[in-house]
């Protein structure tokens, strides 16, 4: 399903619990109207996630991904597993990667370009406050960084990487399989 009929359905779901609940407002519409906010808010240009960034989408295969004439291929960042590729439209510099395409898994993580936003929000530069608010399920890998389920993709994590001031340096959307970084 696209990000697009993932909308439609989600409106459609929010306008049925509305015609059917009209006189008595119940927590199944509310969240039902929750959903159709978050999906609207997916399908919005420079929107990071639920399911990729760019016209890329995790689980693309690598053919599928240079097809779509939005990446670029960056040499130096391959291992036994994996391939590291940038955004043409977000051009990361010489020692980085924009996103990592998996021999196994196809498009494996995206790495959030500056300006893009969570459907929450989220986006570099916000307070780690900001980010506990935005996600209260977050939690803390053993590496210390933290890390949710994909609201709308639970084949899906974000991991957000923050400063000593506290502030996002880094978000990765990545497959919960995804095997290119640890």
């Amino acid at each position: 399903m696209t990000r697009h009929t993932t909308a439609r359905a989600a409106l459609a779901t929010t306008l049925a619990a509305g015609l059917l609940l009209a006189a008595a407002p119940s927590a199944q519409a509310a969240q039902a109207a929750q959903a159709a906010q978050a999906a609207q808010a997916a399908t919005a240009p420079g929107t990071f996630g639920p399911y990729g960034y760019g016209g890329v989408r995790l689980g693309m295969s690598a053919k599928a991904a240079k097809a779509t004439g939005k990446i670029r291929y960056k040499r130096p960042f391959d291992s036994e597993t994996c391939s590291g590729w940038e955004l043409k439209a977000h051009p990361v510099g010489k020692d980085a990667v924009g996103l990592y395409i998996s021999k196994k898994r196809g498009v494996a993580m995206i790495f959030a370009p500056k300006g893009a936003r969570t459907p929450a929000g989220i986006g570099l530069g916000s307070t780690l406050t900001s980010l506990k608010k935005a996600y209260p399920g977050l939690k803390t890998a053993a590496s210390g960084y933290p890390y949710i389920k994909v609201p709308g993709n639970s084949k899906a994590y974000y991991a957000f990487l923050v400063n000593s001031k506290n502030r996002i340096y880094e978000i990765a959307l990545a497959l919960n399989t995804q095997d290119c970084a640890n």
